[in-house]
């Protein structure tokens, strides 16, 4: 049976604030915990009106206090920001709080514009370019302690606890899932990102992984945008807010939030736009029911993998929440049969 998660971004729908927006991201996490899916990972992003994740840790620690069995995670923490010590002291209290459910992924876009990076990396030195050394040393922080040749030799993390959070590596290329193999962490592509040469990327990866503290065995997840309902028309129909937003995004007009369906049909698209259009359909799973189920079969082969992680941008919580129950009982998980 595959395995299904969920990665949320907290978006804020046209006329909603982010207060509300980061209640309904609560919201799904505990249906996605009822209805079986295996994890839920919020991400990271500065500066950004239509989105109100800015502190994947801080949610996380919320979202595993109104859940029961659901991993928790960060889909990314983007780590050129920050101290991989703190990094790993902030993932190592929530693995003392919720052992056995915490995932770190990890990350190293800037997760908003110039300026936000710059006020991130305030009085920091390095940067993207050090990414491989941040992970070097998290995996020392997590699962041991620094060796004798480190330069923080003999440094302890707190809390000292007797499991670890899974490590995960974000990326949309075969160089990231190079890195993923090389340092043996878990990889998750992001096809929602780069719909091309993912397949190949995870193939490299499952190949030339090496075991290390943090994994035995290799482990990846394809990650998608998806939108399900009761007809594939009405699922075509709920995906043009996200069509109008990646627009949107992709001409670097400020979001105010995720447009209702209205306000996409009713734009004033360009043949550009429509071509843009088309070509992001591409990064999408849009269906009914069986529709998803099959096209998430397909990537499972496609990919190499047992798990499916899938972002849904719409407009309306309960159209969101209808799609989550929608593809839980098509695809056949614990507790989502007969959902309505």
């Amino acid at each position: 049976m595959m395995k299904l998660s969920i990665l949320d971004q907290s978006p804020v729908p046209e006329g909603s604030t982010p207060a509300e927006a980061l209640a309904e991201t609560a919201s799904l996490a505990i249906e996605a915990d009822r209805l079986g899916y295996h994890r839920f990972w919020v991400s990271e992003h500065h500066a950004a009106r239509g989105l109100a994740g800015s502190s994947p840790e801080v949610l996380m620690a919320h979202l595993a206090a109104v859940t029961t069995r659901i991993r928790i995670g960060s889909g990314a923490v983007l780590l050129p920001h920050y101290s991989a010590y703190k990094v790993a002291e902030n993932f190592r209290v929530l693995e003392a709080l919720y052992p056995g459910r915490i995932d770190l992924g990890l990350g190293r876009a800037a997760g908003g514009g110039a300026l936000a990076a710059r006020a991130l990396q305030e009085n920091r030195t390095g940067g993207a370019e050090l990414y491989e050394l941040q992970i070097q040393d998290l995996l020392s922080y997590l699962y041991g302690a620094p060796d004798e040749s480190h330069r923080f030799a003999g440094l302890e993390t707190s809390p000292q606890v007797s499991t670890a959070p899974e490590l995960w590596l974000l990326g949309s290329s075969r160089d990231s899932a190079a890195l993923a193999a090389r340092l043996g962490t878990g990889y998750a592509y992001a096809r929602f990102i780069n719909n091309d040469g993912g397949g190949m990327a995870v193939r490299s990866f499952w190949s030339s992984f090496r075991p290390s503290p943090a994994a035995s065995a290799p482990q990846a997840l394809v990650s998608v945008f998806a939108v399900c309902a009761e007809t594939s028309a009405e699922a075509d129909r709920l995906a043009a807010s996200m069509d109008l937003s990646l627009v949107q995004l992709e001409k670097g007009h400020v979001s105010t939030g995720t447009p209702s369906v209205e306000t996409a049909l009713g734009y004033n698209y360009t043949p550009y736009d429509r071509f843009r259009i088309e070509d992001n359909r591409r990064r999408m799973v849009i269906g009914s029911p069986d529709e998803v189920r099959r096209q998430f079969t397909a990537l499972m082969e496609e990919y190499q993998c047992e798990e499916i992680m899938f972002a849904t941008l719409v407009h309306r919580y309960e159209d969101k929440l209808k799609s989550l129950r929608l593809i839980a009982d098509a695809c056949g998980l614990h507790g989502g049969a007969g959902v309505n």
